[in-house]
C-alpha cells in the first residue's frame, strides 16, 4: 500500500522571513559591489609562541607570571623551549638597559668579521693607558704594569665575555669599527628588539652625568667626581638613561638571539662554538641563574651589572642558555631595569627562574612516552 505524506503549509512568519532572507541575500549579490579582500594579515610569532607556551608549559608560564608579579620593581622574564619553540613571558617586548649584556653583541660583530676574514683570532691589539674604560677591567692591571699590552683578538674576547671586562669590550668595539658596525650585524640577522651599545665609558659617564676624563680609568677618579654632584642632577641623568636606554633590549628579543646563536644561525660553526664556551665559562654571576641548577645541568650566560643611586639598582640582567643533563636546552632572560631591592633578592628571582625551568622539565622528563 503506497503510502502519499500530506505536506503541511509553512508557517505564514516563517514563509516571509525565508522570503525576505533570500530576497535580501540575492539583492546583495547582484546589487552591492563586492568588497576587495584585506590583504592577509601575518601571524605575530611571539602571540603563537606564547600561547604555545600557556599550552605547553602552564605550570611554568604560571610561575613566570607569578615571579614577575610579585617582584618589587621593573623586571622582564623571558623564557624560551629551544626544542619546542614556545615561548613564555612576563614583560618580555619592553626595552630593558643591558649593561654588559651588550658585550655579546660586540662579540658577534667581532666574530662575524673573522668569519669573513675582516680580522683573525691571532690578530693582536696593542692597549695603552688612555685605551682604558671605567668601572670593571681585568686587564688595566697588565696596561698599567707595563705602560702597554699587546692582547690578541682571542684574548679580548675571553676578557669581555668570560670576565666582563670592560676595557677589552671598548677595545674590541673600535677594533671591529665602532657601535654602527655592531648594529649592522645584529640588523643583518634581523635580532628584533636588540639595540647595540655605546662604548662603557662613554656610556656609563654619561649615565653618571659626567663627561669622559682619562683619570676615570684609574683609582676612584670616577666615584670620587660622581659624588660632588648634586643629587638631584645625578637622578634627572639615571631616570634619563632608564626612560631611553641607549643599550636597550627585550627579554624576548634576547631568547630570540640565544635560540639562533645555539642553533648556529648567527655565525659560522667554529665561531658559534667559541662564543657559547666563552659563555659557559663566565666568572661573573655566579649567584644568579646558575645558582638555581642542580649538578649536571650547564649555563652558557652573559650577566650585566648597572649603576646605583642611593637605594635604587638598575640594570641587573642574567641571560644564556641553560642546558639539561639531557641535552634539552632553553634560552632564558631575566632584566631587572630598577628596583630597590637588595641583591639578594634580586639574585634570588633568578635563581627561581631557574628552578622553575628545572621543575618544568623534570616533570615533562617524567610523563610517559
Amino acid at each position: 500500500m503506497s503510502m502519499r505524506r500530506t505536506l503541511r503549509p509553512m508557517p505564514l512568519a516563517r514563509l516571509l522571513t525565508r522570503v525576505a532572507v533570500a530576497g535580501g541575500l540575492l539583492s546583495l549579490v547582484l546589487l552591492i559591489p563586492v568588497a576587495k579582500t584585506e590583504p592577509e594579515q601575518k601571524v605575530d610569532g611571539r602571540v603563537v609562541r606564547q600561547a604555545a607556551a600557556t599550552l605547553a608549559a602552564p605550570d611554568l608560564t604560571a610561575r613566570i607570571t607569578e615571579l614577575g608579579e610579585g617582584f618589587d620593581g621593573r623586571v622582564g622574564i623571558a623564557v624560551r623551549d629551544l626544542k619546542e619553540g614556545w615561548t613564555t613571558n612576563f614583560d618580555g617586548d619592553a626595552p630593558y638597559p643591558q649593561q654588559s649584556v651588550s658585550k655579546l653583541w660586540v662579540a658577534l660583530a667581532v666574530l662575524d668579521a673573522v668569519d669573513r676574514g675582516r680580522l683573525a683570532l691571532q690578530d693582536t691589539v696593542t692597549i695603552r693607558p688612555d685605551d682604558l674604560s671605567v668601572f670593571h677591567q681585568p686587564i688595566r692591571a697588565r696596561v698599567v704594569g707595563a705602560g702597554a699590552y699587546a692582547a690578541t683578538i682571542r684574548q679580548l674576547l675571553s676578557g669581555a665575555i668570560s670576565q666582563s671586562d670592560n676595557t677589552a669590550n671598548d677595545v674590541l668595539l673600535n677594533a671591529v669599527g665602532g657601535r654602527a658596525v655592531v648594529q649592522a650585524a645584529v640588523n643583518a640577522r634581523q635580532l628584533a628588539g636588540i639595540t647595540a651599545s655605546p662604548s662603557e665609558r662613554d656610556m656609563q659617564t654619561e649615565t653618571a652625568g659626567l663627561e669622559w676624563r682619562r683619570e676615570y680609568s684609574f683609582a676612584h677618579s670616577f666615584w670620587d667626581d660622581r659624588d660632588k654632584l648634586p643629587l638631584e642632577f645625578r637622578r634627572v641623568s639615571l631616570d634619563e638613561y632608564l626612560a631611553h636606554p641607549p643599550d636597550a633590549a627585550s627579554p624576548n628579543g634576547m631568547v630570540n638571539a640565544l635560540d639562533r646563536l645555539h642553533a648556529g644561525r648567527l655565525l659560522g660553526p667554529q665561531s658559534t662554538q667559541l662564543l657559547l664556551q666563552l659563555m659557559v665559562e663566565a666568572e661573573t654571576g655566579p649567584s644568579r641563574l646558575k645558582a638555581g641548577l642542580p649538578p649536571g645541568w650547564t649555563l652558557a650566560h652573559k650577566t650585566g651589572t648597572g649603576q646605583v643611586l642611593g637605594p635604587v639598582a638598575t640594570g641587573f640582567n642574567d641571560v644564556g642558555v641553560i642546558t639539561a643533563p639531557d641535552g634539552h636546552a632553553y634560552a632564558v632572560a631575566v632584566m631587572i631595569a630598577q628596583t630597590r631591592t637588595s641583591i639578594e633578592t634580586r639574585e634570588q628571582v633568578m635563581v627561581e627562574v631557574a628552578r622553575a625551568i628545572v621543575a618544568h622539565h623534570d616533570r615533562e622528563a617524567a610523563r610517559p612516552a
